[in-house]
């Protein structure tokens, strides 16, 4: 099934240069790198604590979070912040709230010691989860509201762009977060962790300066068409009260959103959307859930880790991401999304080379290139994917939705990670896979869906 017409490759690429990427690119960074906290950061400082592997996993549970933040992105797509959204935006308002809370979270973390207080350190960690989540609703639909309803090239664009600056932020947070704390421990501070998370803190407080350059189009159309909406449910009541008000606003908000999914896709092909968007990223949260781990116990120091996995992988994902947007755009993002799932299957039995092999670090460097590749594929191809879904009326709660669902599957399930090393005996090889293999039945239901799919293309 072809998305877009053909074009040749140099009239593919010059959307690339629309200032508008820009833009998508910090909106991208400033979504991915709380989870360079959450992630990779907080499951070292654990591990370096001393805690076990399962314990890490499950701590992983704080990731749930993502998986349902559409529970409330109705109130994000309504709620106006106060003052803020006077001052900055609706939007704007909403992410700069969340990065404050996440800013005053990793002063907190700096004065824990996660062995005397582990529950309060996930306790906060849950507290940016959902800051982190909460933000990206709105991220995510400012970015969508930066790009026309029937862009279809510069919505396949502006994903990739979105991809790279998310990578951008993980990647390059990753390389700031693991060699501060690298830098910190040779000094001789116990403390190093601690530390590491006041200069995170400064990075929040940056990506909130550059998110002021980023233009926040009026939301007038779209309140207009909620509004109507809401006309048409209280005229069906037939009276006008605080309780048929209150009635309105919640169906306005909350039902209306998920109703006119279904109506668009109709049933059946609505749930084997979200069926395929639960499934097809589970095997590469596994992997990403116990790598960094894995990468430790084979040996690899924390500036190898940084080096290979965060810096040499950013460039990696940065190259593809925009190779894999022209590969949508050319081909059709359910060709894209077919490619970029058998291709993310076949990079994780790289790793299991690497774990039969020993410490290695050219085979260390190769697998995680390839994995970053199919990874950095996938994504372009899913958020192009799940952006095309969405009706602009209700953005926020669309978009959010479908996010949460592939984000269930990424963190309820690849919770069990660690646990599932365990049982393994610490075979590493066999665990890698084990994910390798869990891209197939995502698969089966785009198969059955890619030719009744409607995309706003």
């Amino acid at each position: 099934m072809d998305i877009h017409k053909k074009q040749s490759l140099s009239d593919s690429f010059k959307v690339y240069f629309d200032k508008r990427m820009s833009k998508i690119l910090l909106l991208g960074a400033i979504s991915g790198f709380p989870w360079v906290i959450i992630g990779s950061s907080l499951s070292l400082w654990l591990k370096e604590d001393g805690l076990s592997r399962s314990t890490i996993g499950w701590a992983g549970l704080i990731f749930a979070v993502y998986a349902f933040n559409y529970l409330w992105a109705p109130l994000v797509d309504r709620i106006r912040i106060p003052w803020l959204t006077t001052k900055i935006g609706h939007r704007r308002g909403w992410i700069v709230t969340m990065q404050t809370i996440i800013l005053i979270s990793l002063v907190c973390w700096s004065l824990i010691n996660p062995n005397n207080n582990l529950t309060l350190v996930v306790g906060i960690g849950l507290i940016i989860a959902i800051a982190s989540a909460t933000q990206d609703i709105t991220v995510d639909a400012l970015r969508i509201e930066q790009i026309g309803e029937k862009e279809g090239k510069s919505m396949q664009a502006g994903a990739a762009m979105a991809v790279v600056g998310w990578w951008t932020g993980y990647k390059l947070g990753g390389v700031l977060a693991l060699s501060a704390a690298e830098f910190f421990q040779k000094l001789g501070f116990e403390n190093y962790w601690q530390l590491t998370f006041l200069i995170l803190g400064v990075i929040i407080i940056t990506c909130n300066i550059g998110l002021l350059f980023v233009d926040e189009s009026q939301s007038i159309n779209r309140r207009d068409i909620q509004r109507q909406n809401d006309k048409i449910i209280e005229n069906k009541l037939g009276s006008s009260n605080i309780l048929t008000k209150i009635i309105v606003w919640l169906t306005g908000t909350v039902i209306n959103p998920v109703t006119s999914f279904f109506k668009k896709n109709s049933f059946n092909i609505a749930i084997a959307i979200l069926g395929f968007v639960f499934l097809f990223k589970i095997g590469e949260a596994f992997l990403g859930r116990m790598s960094v781990i894995f990468y430790k116990e084979i040996g690899f120091t924390k500036t190898d880790i940084a080096l290979y996995s965060k810096g040499l992988g950013w460039i990696t994902t940065v190259i593809f991401t925009l190779i894999g947007g022209l590969i949508a755009i050319r081909s059709g993002v359910i060709k894209a999304m077919f490619l970029s799932g058998i291709l993310m299957a076949s990079t994780n039995v790289l790793f299991s080379i690497l774990a039969w092999s020993g410490k290695s670090e050219i085979l260390f460097a190769i697998a995680v290139i390839f994995d970053d590749m199919a990874a950095a594929f996938a994504t372009v191809a899913f958020v192009a994917f799940i952006s095309m879904l969405v009706d602009r009326t209700y953005t926020a709660t669309q978009y959010a939705l479908l996010s949460s669902i592939g984000t269930a599957g990424r963190t309820t399930l690849a919770a069990s990670s660690g646990a599932l090393v365990d049982w393994l005996n610490g075979d590493w090889g066999i665990f890698f896979v084990i994910t390798a293999l869990m891209v197939i039945p995502s698969l089966i239901f785009l198969y059955i869906i890619k030719d009744k799919l409607k995309l706003n293309d």
